[in-house]
């Protein structure tokens, strides 16, 4: 697979990155247009209604059937355009999160494989779906946005944000009613998790919990959203905090050698999530 020239990089035996940690997920310096502009659109017009007809649409899996790597493969064709620490295509990220979760932990295969897919969602972007409803932090819409999302101002501009019964503390749920009775905002999250379960698929429920949400910062990373968690989402949050070290700082230019790495890779994807699935 031909990705970018490879004359033009290197390609190092383990995949690592040159930027500090501070450097990561910096919304507020140099932030380029399209990242603020991607997110502005989200956080306009993801409301409660939007969401549920997107999950109406979506969610029946009826669009194609394809296997994972086929999967894998559109996603060289996708820039995430949130993204404001890394502009590959998003397969070599996809890559590079799942090798350093292999070298850090050997023992937990299915671990690795959750690093390889976690983003495959995206293919919606590909099928039509622009990226602010694909790509991006994710939020609960139903009650009051949280102050910690990024460019939290934005959500202004949402109908549900002047809505008496979207607005409040709790809105449309009832306190510590678990994550998995909350309506997240559409994007690749969700999709995949359905995707996953609907399938069948027999990755383990702590990969399922980071792949529904390992895009959820506000929650993860901001400790928003705590008064919606059950005594599940306690045990979940650990984990889903443990991808996000490596979702988040495995990106940078290198890129890993793809076509070398597909074995292994597949040989996971027989074991959990085999043959063609439905998208």
């Amino acid at each position: 697979m031909r990705i970018i020239d490879p004359s033009a990089v290197t390609r190092p035996e383990s995949v690592h990155n040159t930027k500090e940690r501070s450097e990561f997920r910096n919304f507020e310096v140099g932030v380029e247009s399209r990242v603020r502009s991607t997110y502005a659109a989200m956080h306009r017009y993801q409301t409660y209604e939007f969401v549920q007809a997107k999950r109406d649409e979506w969610l029946k899996l009826d669009r194609t059937q394809m296997t994972i790597l086929e999967a894998l493969d559109l996603l060289n064709e996708l820039v995430d355009e949130s993204d404001p620490d890394i502009d590959l295509p998003n397969i070599v990220h996809a890559f590079q999160t799942a090798e350093k979760i292999r070298e850090t932990h050997p023992e937990r295969d299915w671990f690795h494989l959750v690093g390889l897919i976690h983003d495959l969602g995206k293919v919606m972007a590909l099928w039509g779906e622009p990226q602010w409803a694909t790509v991006g932090d994710t939020f609960p819409v139903g009650c009051a946005f949280s102050n910690k999302c990024v460019f939290a101002e934005q959500f202004e501009a949402n109908p549900d944000s002047k809505d008496s019964q979207y607005s409040t503390k709790y809105g449309v749920y009832e306190p510590r009613c678990g994550l998995n009775n909350v309506v997240m905002s559409w994007g690749h999250d969700e999709y995949l998790y359905s995707v996953l379960v609907g399938n069948g698929c027999t990755i383990p429920p702590e990969g399922l919990s980071m792949v529904r949400f390992h895009s959820f910062y506000p929650w993860h990373s901001a400790g928003a959203y705590e008064y919606l968690m059950n005594d599940e989402d306690e045990k979940m949050l650990e984990y889903v905090r443990e991808f996000n070290e490596f979702d988040l700082y495995t990106k940078c230019p290198n890129l890993p050698d793809i076509d070398e790495l597909k074995p292994y890779y597949q040989s996971l994807i027989d074991k959990y999530c085999p043959g063609k699935l439905r998208f």
